[in-house]
């Protein structure tokens, strides 16, 4: 005798984003894959079954025959659909009380060092339900450009760009987009690579954990900002113990003694990460002629120069790099989207020919239709386009915000800032921005607390960021004048 499915098995989702047609599917499929419907079960009538969920029976037939074309099911004449009789053939069956439920490894003794217990930044997955998400790094989802995206995904679906961008590339990346990289993207911060200089990446993360392998051991010197970027900061850590921090102040990084035995010098000049301050013309100048006096290397890491919202943007620091010390990475994270993971590398082609070497090892190289796909958006303009359009609107509120720390914060310090997406904001000395966090999370209100972004401990406790990339300009003032209520 057949066994009876339960009625309460087929249930489709209350907000399902996908086709009728696609969600009784991934329903069907769920519960055959999952043993829900054991094999040679017979499936209920196309009518009963589209009573039972209250669409067509059209639908559910049609759902019936695309799965028998997929071997999910079989169909027999005059007796219905059943659930094939080899679906779960190619999978090992064992009883779940043969499960391991012992541990006989001692990964405390066995690890070599604990990333968990690294001090990083966190965000709520759910921020998108606060009403005031004033969180960095996320983007506003009504500024995608979701039709030209659209366009070019469309475009990397065709028989002949799936032929392109199927096959293993074992450690190469797809040329148009290096070229679009070479020809677009970098001009506009005033760099000048060949193709054989530049290297994709997922994203900025990456290379500098490429960077880091290739260039660091555990007796070298890495010296950062202060405050800086904890996964620049953690990444680093990984491989040694002498991280040297350099104080920023309003015109950027203040070179300091510990250049002089530094292996590397990582920064962010454009923006710097928390305090967005650009770093000063002098002072460019000053670190390219301490790394070739005393033979460091630089990592630049250029994220958010393109937006600029008080005169012109600030070429890179690699545009001013004549002796090839100074390695720069760029991302499409702030301005595309940073789910996609798409960065890159310029470096001397001896340094990327190794960095492409180690990325092999690790990865291969970055999805090939993704790489596709974001160089046809650069090649028809769409990137272009997109930058003029997050600009004019990142203006907005970042003009908004500032008026609004202004006229509800008065007595709190605000970084010297020129553009990027976020601020950075110093307390009264007695502030614990941490306490802060929380009390103005319960009143929907997001932002970071400051502390996690210093290498010393203890770190300041009074100093906050306001990310505005994702937040409505219409929701600055009243968050900021909540956040000020909450302060006080």
């Amino acid at each position: 005798m057949s066994p009876v499915i339960p009625d309460r098995l087929f249930e489709l989702p209350h907000n399902g984003q996908s086709s009728l047609q696609a969600q009784i599917r991934e329903m069907l499929v769920s519960a055959i894959l999952n043993g829900h419907i054991p094999p040679g079960t017979p499936m209920p009538s196309g009518r009963k079954l589209a009573e039972q969920l209250k669409v067509a029976r059209n639908t559910v037939v049609l759902v019936y025959q695309h799965l028998v074309d997929q071997g999910f099911l079989v169909s027999r004449e005059r007796s219905g659909y059943f659930v094939s009789e080899d679906i779960l053939l190619d999978r090992v069956k064992m009883p779940p009380s043969e499960a391991l439920k012992r541990n006989s490894i001692d990964w405390e003794e066995k690890l070599r060092f604990r990333p968990t217990a690294q001090r990083n930044l966190v965000k709520p997955a759910d921020w998108q339900q606060y009403p005031y998400p004033f969180i960095y790094g996320q983007i506003d989802s009504s500024l995608f450009p979701v039709n030209e995206w659209r366009d070019c995904c469309r475009d990397a679906g065709s028989i002949s760009a799936i032929h392109r961008w199927s096959g293993d590339r074992v450690d190469q990346d797809d040329p148009e987009l290096v070229e679009q990289i070479h020809t677009r993207i970098l001009p506009r911060r005033g760099v000048w690579a060949q193709p054989d200089e530049i290297l994709v990446t997922l994203g900025a993360q990456q290379a500098l954990y490429l960077i880091a392998d290739l260039l660091l051991t555990e007796d070298q010197v890495v010296a950062m900002e202060e405050p800086g970027y904890p996964d620049a900061r953690n990444i680093f850590a990984a491989r040694t113990a002498r991280i040297e921090a350099l104080a920023v102040d309003d015109k950027g990084l203040v070179p300091g003694s510990a250049l002089s035995h530094c292996q590397c010098l990582y920064l962010t000049p454009s923006h710097q990460f928390p305090s967005t301050v650009t770093l000063s013309r002098d002072r460019r100048e000053t670190l390219l002629a301490r790394a070739r006096q005393d033979k460091f290397v630089i990592i630049e890491d250029d994220y958010e120069s393109e937006h600029n919202f008080l005169g012109d943007p600030t070429p890179a620091l690699k545009s001013l790099d004549r002796d090839g010390v100074v390695i720069y990475i760029g991302s499409l994270s702030k301005t595309l989207a940073p789910g996609l993971r798409i960065g890159f590398m310029v470096a001397p082609a001896e340094f990327i020919r190794e960095a492409r070497a180690l990325r092999r090892l690790m990865s291969r190289h970055p999805p090939a239709n993704n790489q596709l796909i974001v160089a046809q958006f650069l090649k028809r303009g769409y990137h272009d386009a997109l930058v003029r359009r997050l600009s004019h609107s990142l203006r907005d509120r970042w003009h908004t915000l500032r008026d609004a720390l202004n006229q509800y914060l008065p007595e709190w310090t605000v970084s010297p800032s020129t553009g990027g997406s976020s601020f950075w904001l110093k307390g009264p000395p007695g502030l614990d921005a941490r306490q802060l966090h929380q009390d103005c999370a319960a009143q929907g209100v997001l932002f970071e607390a400051g502390d996690v972004f210093f290498l010393a401990e203890p770190a300041p406790q009074n100093c906050l960021r306001l990310g505005f990339s994702s937040i409505p300009v219409d929701r600055i003032e009243p968050g900021i004048a909540k956040l000020a209520d909450v302060a006080r």
